[in-house]
């Protein structure tokens, strides 16, 4: 299964590609003078890259690749956005649809990712679809190297998962970096250049 590192990434990835989603997204934008951070997309993105990550949680708990890794959990996770931006301040408040949309992409690509793994340590894959049925599920493309986990510090562990976040970096950067260009110019046009500190308009 994939490392943090490239699910991070997709989770990040996710945030930028539901920005090309069109209707509201001027509360998106930035000048051009802002930080690259601002820019980005600022804490929602960063959250959405560690919704990306959040999955593999599970292994702190010994329920690996069950519930957590399943559309039972991103339906809840949309759930949880969709609360979270309704009940920001008026003045703060996100389109609430598209919030849901951009963190339950988020953790899904996590799915995604481990479905279109290596895994060699059974049961194989991932129960996909609970809570509708506890079958496992895995594409069987081998794109994704195989991890390691047990022995995390030894040099062999540390080879396995530095070379595994290697391919996932010539996979998955070309294929953020074009969803990010993208972005700069989809939204370059929706918001005029504000002073630094001011707020695109609601």
């Amino acid at each position: 299964m994939p490392t943090s590192i490239g699910h991070a990434l997709a989770g990040a990835a996710a945030a930028w590609g539901a920005d090309l989603v069109p209707g509201d997204r001027a509360w998106r934008t930035a000048p051009a003078a802002a930080s690259w951070y601002r820019r980005a997309g600022d804490g929602l993105t960063v959250a959405c890259a560690a919704l990306g990550a959040l999955p593999d949680a599970d292994l702190l708990i010994h329920a690996h690749r069950t519930y957590t890794h399943s559309v039972g959990a991103v339906i809840f996770v949309g759930i949880v956005a969709t609360v979270w931006a309704s009940a920001k301040p008026a003045n703060a408040k996100r389109p609430i649809a598209r919030v849901a949309l951009m963190c339950a992409a988020a953790y899904g690509t996590h799915l995604l990712l481990d479905y279109l793994a290596i895994d060699r340590v059974p049961p194989l894959g991932i129960q996909a679809l609970w809570p509708f049925t506890r079958t496992w599920y895995i594409s069987g493309w081998d794109l994704f190297l195989q991890t390691e986990r047990r022995h995390f510090f030894s040099l062999a562990t540390l080879w396995i998962n530095t070379r595994a976040a290697l391919q996932e970096l010539l996979i998955l950067a070309p294929i953020t970096l074009a969803i990010w260009l993208i972005r700069v110019k989809a939204l370059a046009g929706l918001a005029p250049e504000l002073p630094r500190g001011d707020h695109p308009p609601q």
